[in-house]
């Protein structure tokens, strides 16, 4: 290692900021839906496209085995599924939803998207996790496949899993948690309206908003990624701006859902840092290593290894959606395998 090399590497933000990462996985901002054949081959070829235009993944592409998969034909559906795992570009991020534990296509799903000859897809995304049961279920049926390696995301989607929100993303295993809000609303039995379901009524009514906080607080409890429900209004982006703005500023939300390809650039830009935002946290990072970590004042507000830690998940953020990083902290995403 070079006198340089090291340097970097022992005030690498990563090896100093001891906890930088909690709540804030490095993850895609954008988890994009897609289970229809054609719309999942045209996902996957859009996530290649924009890959090179950002330099960076900046979203995910979850192929879809519970609601896209027709009644009855979950085998023929898990199979195309699995075909399109192996089709895809070198470095892509493509995750898969399977069905529920306690629904009769989880096992077949589970063997045949791990399969041996099947590349391991990104992640696993289990629905309806009440529990950590569970997620127990879903981590012996993975392992069995020798999926050990692979993390599950799980979606929350009733009062019950909400309330066990906590244990659940206590797992190891568990590398993001995902609000389902029409299956949250539907398991009230009518208790609550049709109109929490919409892009304005899910940040008002109270229920709602209850069980979205409880589970972002959950997450970042326990340094796992919360991520928010779609916004079914898919044609109207300043409406999907809006709601992203909200899960983003009031909910404490770093990752998003899209279920149209129309969604991915608005989630992509209002959960990005801004260029001012860049500007600044870079600024203060790069002051702080000077200052070899120590507490520094700018503008005269101190800074600590606290607000470092933000100001570092900031440039995370950025580096992520692709966003150019500023040369006073460049060498710090270099590709080198003595930093991180």
């Amino acid at each position: 290692m070079t006198t340089q090399a090291a340097v970097v590497a022992s005030l690498h933000p990563r090896s100093v900021l001891r906890g930088a990462q909690a709540g804030a996985w490095v993850l895609p901002v954008c988890d994009h839906y897609s289970g229809v054949g054609s719309r999942m081959r045209k996902s996957l070829q859009l996530q290649a496209e924009l890959t090179q235009e950002f330099g960076a993944c900046v979203f995910d592409v979850t192929l879809d085995c519970e609601d896209g998969a027709p009644v009855g034909g979950e085998a023929e559906h898990a199979a195309l599924v699995a075909e399109l795992l192996n089709g895809a570009a070198p470095g892509a991020r493509v995750g898969v939803r399977v069905h529920p534990v306690d629904h009769a296509a989880f096992q077949a799903d589970i063997q045949t998207l791990l399969a041996p000859a099947v590349r391991r897809p990104a992640f696993v995304m289990l629905p309806k996790v009440e529990s950590v049961a569970c997620v127990e279920a879903a981590v012996a049926a993975m392992d069995a496949q020798g999926a050990s390696a692979v993390p599950l995301h799980v979606l929350i989607e009733s009062p019950l899993a909400v309330h066990h929100s906590f244990d659940v993303a206590a797992h190891p295993r568990v590398q993001s948690l995902s609000f389902g809000l029409m299956d949250f609303v539907s398991a009230h039995g009518g208790a609550i309206p049709a109109s929490a379901m919409g892009v304005v009524g899910q940040f008002e009514h109270p229920l709602v908003v209850r069980a979205k906080l409880a589970l972002a607080s959950a997450a970042h409890a326990h340094g796992k990624v919360p991520s928010h429900c779609v916004v079914t209004e898919f044609r109207d982006l300043s409406a999907l701006r809006r709601a992203a703005l909200r899960a983003r500023d009031d909910m404490g939300y770093t990752r998003m859902w899209s279920i149209h390809p129309d969604q991915i650039r608005t989630v992509v830009e209002v959960f990005a840092p801004t260029a001012d935002e860049v500007g600044e946290a870079a600024h203060i990072i790069a002051l702080a290593v000077q200052a070899g970590w120590a507490p520094i004042q700018v503008q005269g507000q101190l800074h600590d290894r606290a607000s470092y830690r933000f100001y570092w998940q900031t440039l995370e953020r950025a580096h992520q959606t692709g966003r150019t990083m500023p040369k006073n902290v460049a060498a710090f995403f270099a590709p080198s395998p003595s930093v991180g």
